[in-house]
């Protein structure tokens, strides 16, 4: 049984539509189809396409009505943060500069990371949940920005 590809991960959260804004604002999925299951969720999705159920699992979890989570998923208890045993999440991802425009202004905290040898830069986030996510975009939009700051400085220098 070969492994062809993640299918989707799953969050369990106690403020459903917190962590949905997340990933619709910031990731920008989109909520789609989701079975009526006896507990609260949502699955999001990238873009309109919904072959593949969903690429993020949103759980909800309501302490005053546990059961049907418990039935269906067993009975867990939520870290107070973090990611427990996972360690983050990661996406492929182009646009590097609106991304961190739009982190800016939704005011969410990031680390940037290059990895020349792998043609990465790495912008690594956290959602509600305390879940790092992991953005993976090419290294030469990176290449490119510095390229165009460095032009505008030297355009800036010749003019005075």
């Amino acid at each position: 049984m070969p492994i062809s590809k993640l299918a989707h991960y799953s969050i369990r959260t106690t403020d459903l539509e917190k962590s949905c804004r997340f990933y619709e604002q910031i990731l920008g999925l989109k909520r789609g189809y989701r079975p009526p299951f006896d507990f609260p969720g949502a699955w999001l999705y990238k873009g309109g396409d919904e072959a593949d159920f969903g690429t993020v699992h949103i759980i909800g979890v309501d302490p005053d009505n546990p059961d049907g989570l418990a039935a269906y998923l067993g009975d867990k208890t939520l870290p107070a943060t973090g990611t427990g045993t996972v360690d983050h999440i990661a996406f492929l991802a182009t646009g590097v500069e609106e991304m961190w425009r739009t982190l800016k202004a939704e005011g969410i905290a990031y680390r940037d990371r290059t990895v020349p040898s792998l043609g990465l830069h790495q912008v690594f986030i956290e959602d509600p949940s305390g879940v790092t996510i992991e953005l993976n975009f090419p290294a030469e939009e990176i290449i490119r920005l510095a390229g165009t700051a460095l032009a505008q400085v030297q355009t800036t220098v010749a003019g005075e």
